[in-house]
């Protein structure tokens, strides 16, 4: 017989698992990306009372938008503590249950004509409930990937994670595209722009099919009861608890080595369609086509990224990509603002961009996975995540736009970019050079 916890009769459980991780995140995923693409009309129907204007409409979508993020760390800790002591599986179903049914409602929500004002607070009430459950995705997806990640491959599988964000922002973006091609401004202002949420419906009963066939990872499996024994059932073995102190601090430290990623993410990846259109002048076609291909070269880049981190270390190849994207951004600005710049230029840049990014995304799962021990990793690198995205991430567009209102500065992008990137290289380089070579802990 082979033993269950080990699971060494099971080959297939980490592809299996990766599946099933994977799926929930690319749903979150595709949906913020939505958000994000479609804000200048989510806008206009939900967030413009008479008289105001579409800056100020604007404002209030991203400031909608990162409230659902700031409710992340909420998730992060109520379905972390849930995943660390029920399991990660069940945790797991409860989250893609809320994430797909809150997003489908947003698909059915009657706008501001219709409704009144009562509209933009139950949009607001909605992604509330999708910042819970996106909160609680991120540490079990994270953490069922890296504990059945075979030896020495604990970067790749936990890079599926970020791999799975960019294609839900390819996703998002691509249906984005697709619906601006085939319907008229009117139709696509009027109901176009509800298809992409309501097709979350069929996608969270897939993931949630695969969720309820998963099996409990052999790490947590091994914390509720024991090391195998080859006589009798061993008994039920409580883990000490981790430091409170040494977890808050891992969280912090966490938080920091990802706000590089996390603020350059979402400001190439999803903040620049509405940024092309309200300061350059762009086109909606034109904002997509270059947010596209920002995240062709982030997806391009992220499972090498992964595996080089299995090879050489996370630390080398996270700090790269830091530093890369800091050097790039003012360059990256002043290319797309420059009207004589070719159509050629404008795309590697953007391209070249994303990829930059992915350095960061590849090994940082399993960078996090690996600061925390079995009994606390679901809320440890789950909080680590959400906090680091709700402020760095859900703020973005809300900060870049208003900023720019204010300032009339346009370079205001790469000065954000440059800031948090190079406040992550300082954090990332407090990093052990040989963590990736370690076991998980229990």
């Amino acid at each position: 017989m082979h033993d269950p916890v080990e699971g060494t009769a099971a080959p297939r459980r980490p592809l299996r698992a990766l599946v099933a991780g994977s799926v929930g995140n690319f749903i979150e995923w595709y949906e913020f990306g939505v958000y994000g693409y479609f804000a200048t009309i989510i806008a206009a129907n939900f967030f413009t009372p008479d008289g105001g204007s579409d800056v100020e409409a604007l404002v209030k979508t991203y400031a909608s938008f990162a409230l659902a993020f700031f409710f992340r760390p909420v998730g992060a800790a109520v379905f972390g503590r849930l995943g660390d002591r029920m399991g990660r599986r069940p945790t797991l179903i409860v989250v893609i249950l809320l994430m797909t049914g809150a997003t489908t409602l947003i698909g059915l929500l009657p706008t501001y004509a219709t409704l009144g004002a009562a509209a933009p607070w139950l949009l607001t009430l909605l992604r509330v409930v999708q910042g819970l459950s996106a909160g609680g995705e991120f540490g079990g997806a994270v953490s069922i990937m890296t504990e059945f990640a075979p030896p020495g491959r604990r970067g790749l599988y936990g890079a599926w994670q970020s791999f799975t964000v960019a294609l839900g922002l390819l996703a998002g973006a691509g249906m984005a595209a697709l619906l601006a091609t085939v319907l008229t401004g009117p139709e696509l202002d009027d109901w176009g722009w509800r298809l992409p949420f309501l097709l979350t419906l069929p996608l969270g009963l897939a993931a949630l099919w695969l969720r309820l066939k998963l099996e409990e990872t052999p790490s947590f499996r091994r914390t509720r009861t024991g090391p195998p024994e080859k006589e009798g059932r061993p008994p039920a073995v409580t883990p000490p608890p981790a430091p409170a102190r040494e977890v808050a601090k891992a969280i912090v430290l966490g938080a920091g080595r990802l706000m590089g990623w996390s603020a350059a993410g979402y400001t190439f990846l999803v903040v620049m369609p509405s940024y092309l259109q309200s300061t350059l002048n762009a086109s909606f076609q034109q904002a997509l086509v270059a947010t596209v291909l920002a995240n062709l070269g982030f997806a391009a880049s992220i499972l090498p990224a992964g595996a080089l981190s299995d090879r050489i270390g996370r630390r080398a190849v996270m700090v790269t990509g830091a530093v890369l994207v800091a050097v790039l951004a003012f360059p990256l600005m002043h290319l797309l603002q420059d009207a004589g710049s070719s159509t050629a230029s404008k795309s590697l840049a953007v391209f070249v961009a994303g990829a930059a990014v992915g350095l960061m995304a590849g090994p940082g799962p399993a960078m996090l996975s690996e600061m925390f021990p079995t009994s606390v990793r679901y809320t440890g690198l789950g909080l680590a995540y959400a906090l680091s995205n709700a402020v760095f991430s859900g703020c973005a567009g809300l900060i870049i736009t208003e900023a720019i209102k204010r300032t009339g500065n346009i370079d205001i992008p790469a000065h954000y970019v440059v800031v948090t990137c190079a406040v992550s290289t300082l954090a990332l380089l407090t990093l052990r050079g040989d963590d990736h070579r370690r076991a998980l802990r229990d």
